[in-house]
């Protein structure tokens, strides 16, 4: 990657996009680009920005802190990807236009009750993330639960409920992946025949699968490596 700009991945991934959306009979216009920041200095958001990323993913609420001072004035969509604790909730809410990790109704109390979502009458968006693969080491409400945990989250007033989200089992294959994708898919469709209304985002893919997820149905996808190169290590 060190020998490609961001400007030029991001061509790239876009041409990728525009291929498997052709290949799904979808247009790429459906597909939201989510940038995963997380580990890359402010000056590579600024880089992807200037050359058209507006969507970007971080993981942790301490390192966007000590980035957002410098590209605040960005006209972004900031979204929390990774695992937020409770206690950190309310800092997030005000950070971040998007959690894409909700796993548990507590977390989804304290978001709803955040200064900043109480006040102006705004809504965060939210997402659920589905523990969809079964690995010990990932996130997400088990699919036993997630229908409960839905029905909880919509019944909060200050919270956008806007869909579901996942981390498959990594696979040489990306063919192996669209099994994993096609169960959110048919999850996000029974909740909406549970809550008789639409819920538009299913966030799926990553750098090395997303085309099999676009197959699937994936709106939005995050890509770090392929478009920001190896991350640095987390300090």
């Amino acid at each position: 990657m060190a020998q490609t700009t961001i400007a030029e991945n991001l061509l790239r991934v876009n041409q990728r996009i525009a291929a498997a959306t052709n290949r799904a009979g979808r247009r790429a216009e459906e597909i939201t680009l989510i940038g995963v920041s997380k580990t890359h200095p402010a000056e590579a958001i600024r880089e992807a920005f200037d050359a058209g990323l507006r969507d970007f993913g971080e993981n942790r609420v301490q390192e966007w802190e000590g980035k957002r001072a410098s590209i605040a004035e960005l006209p972004a969509t900031w979204h929390l990807i990774g695992h937020l604790q409770s206690n950190k909730a309310a800092k997030a809410a005000n950070l971040f236009h998007s959690i894409d990790a909700v796993d548990d109704f507590a977390l989804a109390q304290k978001l709803d009750r955040a200064p900043s979502t109480l006040s102006g009458g705004r809504t965060l968006r939210i997402l659920i993330e589905v523990h969809i693969g079964g690995e010990a080491t990932k996130s997400g409400v088990s699919e036993d639960n997630l229908p409960a945990l839905v029905g909880q989250v919509a019944a909060l007033g200050h919270l956008d409920f806007a869909g579901l989200m996942c981390i498959p089992p990594y696979l040489e294959n990306p063919d192996e992946v669209r099994p994993y994708f096609a169960r959110l898919r048919t999850l996000r469709d029974q909740l909406e025949s549970q809550l008789l209304r639409k819920l538009p985002v299913l966030s799926m893919g990553m750098s090395h699968d997303f085309e099999a997820a676009i197959l699937e149905g994936a709106t939005e996808v995050r890509v770090g490596t392929a478009l920001f190169g190896t991350r640095a290590s987390a300090q």
